[in-house]
């Protein structure tokens, strides 16, 4: 398993969300440039960057500064926050962005997703699959921003992809996103034992060492680590076995 930073970009600063409310959001800093080179010193191999402007617009607000944190960090970028037509993601994938991820459009336009996956290749486009837990129901897929919850369930979504060759899940339990109150480990072991062909990106709520552990014995492929990062809460040397060479 590798630890994958992730940087959340609006109005040209990063910021962190809590539970996905841009009312509630924290400001980290404003050269989101430079945070990228560090995580490469550091010896990251991949980052996830997020536009949340775009997120809330369709209309990516940081092509720049997008643009040079790939050039500068030489980093593998994963990029999602209004992705929402092929001629974006060639757009970008031909700027030098690793992958595209891709979230409510793959629950509410599947055809189209389905399109970019086969048209692409599995390893171009990540699925960002939102979900609202609940201990007596199956985890319900939320969408737009998770200001809405669909009636499609997890396991349905991907079933749905399967015969595209999905590959790339990036699967965030959104009541725990941000609140360093421990990732839904059930939720990923369940995920992993009915997907084991699956690259799973686990989200939300990593706190330690400790959750980096578990998750990589539970197989996933990545956890992903935002707040932690930055409030110094895991540290260089927490992620040193989840390196990319390491």
């Amino acid at each position: 398993m590798i630890v994958i930073p992730a940087i959340d970009l609006k109005d040209g600063s990063y910021v962190r969300l809590h539970q996905g409310d841009f009312n509630r959001q924290t400001l980290y800093g404003d050269d989101p440039v430079e945070l990228a080179c560090r995580y490469q010193a550091i010896g990251f191999g991949h980052l996830h960057v997020v536009d949340l402007d775009g997120a809330m617009s369709g209309q990516q607000k940081h092509r720049l500064v997008i643009s040079e944190m790939v050039e500068k960090s030489q980093l593998a970028l994963q990029l999602g926050g209004g992705i929402r037509s092929r001629e974006v993601i060639t757009q970008w994938l031909d700027s030098g962005v690793a992958r595209c991820v891709v979230g409510s459009l793959a629950v509410t336009e599947p055809k189209t997703v389905a399109g970019w996956l086969t048209g692409f290749g599995p390893d171009r486009i990540v699925l960002a699959l939102d979900v609202c837990t609940d201990a007596v129901k199956p985890p319900l897929l939320a969408t737009h921003g998770w200001t809405r919850t669909s009636e499609l369930t997890l396991w349905q979504c991907i079933e749905g992809y399967r015969r595209f060759g999905l590959r790339h899940v990036l699967c965030t339990d959104i009541g725990r996103d941000g609140t360093l109150n421990g990732p839904n480990s059930a939720l990923y072991h369940e995920l992993m034992r009915r997907y084991p062909f699956i690259e799973l990106q686990a989200s939300g709520g990593v706190r330690h060492r400790g959750d980096l552990d578990e998750l990589s014995a539970l197989g996933c492929s990545a956890a992903i680590t935002g707040r932690a990062l930055l409030d110094d809460q895991i540290t260089a040397e927490d992620v040193s076995p989840f390196l990319q060479n390491a």
